[in-house]
């Protein structure tokens, strides 16, 4: 299993941004609470869904700047 490209994070559009970005949280909980409970894990799983959800937690980031600028230039219309 190869590590997920960001081409495939930028494909997804904001409200699946936020449902795999959660589904990835999840994952990783269920992870440690399988290592915690000495049960049976996979450690290269660890390492995909922290690439996976830093990959997605920047695009987000990514677009919430994109927004911001835009935002900002309206607001200062809007005031003078």
């Amino acid at each position: 299993m190869s590590l997920p490209k960001i081409a495939d994070a930028r494909a997804l559009d904001d409200r699946a941004l936020g449902d795999r970005i959660l589904a990835i949280k999840q994952q990783l909980f269920q992870l440690r609470m399988k290592r915690a409970t000495r049960q049976e894990v996979k450690p290269h799983e660890f390492t995909h869904a922290k690439h996976e959800l830093s990959q997605l937690l920047t695009v987000e980031r990514e677009r919430q700047l994109a927004i911001a600028p835009q935002s900002e230039s309206s607001a200062a219309a809007q005031e003078e």
